[in-house]
């Protein structure tokens, strides 16, 4: 059964999230209603892109994400959904779906026109306008009957880390932290694997640190698990699940973690220099 997924940046003090499930439900009493994620960052698009990106998959076929992040409603902002790898999206068009899938072109855009005409009231883009295109979709509906569909939508660059031949290193960037602290990286495996096949030795840098090893997991970096806790506090370099280079502290928090420790930011360098 298709589920309606929530990601928005309302927080969970205010009502506007009970009032979506409120109307999902008026709409669809049966509807199956999953969370992905409120807390994220105020109108933070490249945020909400990697949490969506890497949670959506683990959603059935034919699933419908609405995605409320700089969502409020204006009349000159299109309401947008994007068919792509078997789901449908449902956001405004503020080139948020652009960075979500930066690698993949969808299989079909649609400004949605329902709830869209001149004398139509609109008071919450999410509760007027992506609720029922959601219901709609979910119900087994095509995006044709609420919608139009375009050519293109709003497109925002996302940040791709790059191999510097002369210099022989990877340049990339932070461009999340996670609920650890965690600092993940726009350099992928399989980027760093392409590169370092021909390269003998390497070191990640960022800041005045320097780091020898990336480790597959965290865990991995735990050498003798009888002495776990003194690697507790020790700064570390592994791909996480999502596949991407994440600095961190072994078992760090959102107050002791790498963000706090390295003193870094979402947008600050990661380099990784090859030796031949």
């Amino acid at each position: 059964m298709p589920v309606i997924t929530l990601t928005s940046d309302y927080g969970l003090t205010d009502y506007r999230v009970a009032a979506i499930k409120g109307s999902i439900l008026s709409q669809k009493s049966n509807a199956v209603i999953a969370d992905i994620s409120h807390e994220v960052e105020a109108y933070n698009l490249l945020q909400t892109a990697y949490i969506v990106r890497n949670a959506y998959k683990y959603f059935p076929q034919g699933s419908v994400h609405i995605i409320s992040v700089d969502s409020f409603y204006r009349k000159e902002v299109k309401s947008i959904i994007y068919k792509t790898d078997g789901h449908y999206f449902i956001a405004a068009d503020n080139g948020l779906l652009s960075l979500i899938f930066f690698d993949m072109n969808p299989e079909a855009i649609y400004e949605i026109t329902l709830n869209n005409r001149f004398d139509d009231e609109v008071n919450s883009t999410t509760i007027d306008i992506f609720v029922p295109s959601a219901v709609h979709l979910s119900n087994g509906g095509v995006p044709e009957v609420i919608g139009r569909k375009i050519t293109s939508a709003k497109d925002l660059s996302f940040p791709r880390a790059v191999h510097n031949e002369s210099e022989k290193m990877i340049i990339g960037e932070v461009m999340y932290i996670d609920n650890f602290g965690n600092l993940v990286s726009n350099i992928s495996r399989k980027f760093f694997e392409k590169i370092k096949s021909n390269h003998s030795a390497f070191t990640v840098k960022f800041r005045n640190y320097v780091m020898s090893n990336v480790f597959n997991n965290h865990t991995d970096f735990v050498k003798i698990w009888e002495e776990e806790r003194d690697y507790h506090g020790k700064a570390v370099a592994a791909f996480n699940e999502a596949g991407l280079l994440e600095l961190c502290i072994y078992k760090g928090n959102k107050s002791n973690g790498a963000k706090t420790l390295f003193g870094m930011n979402v947008g600050e360098k990661v380099y990784v220099e090859f030796e031949d």
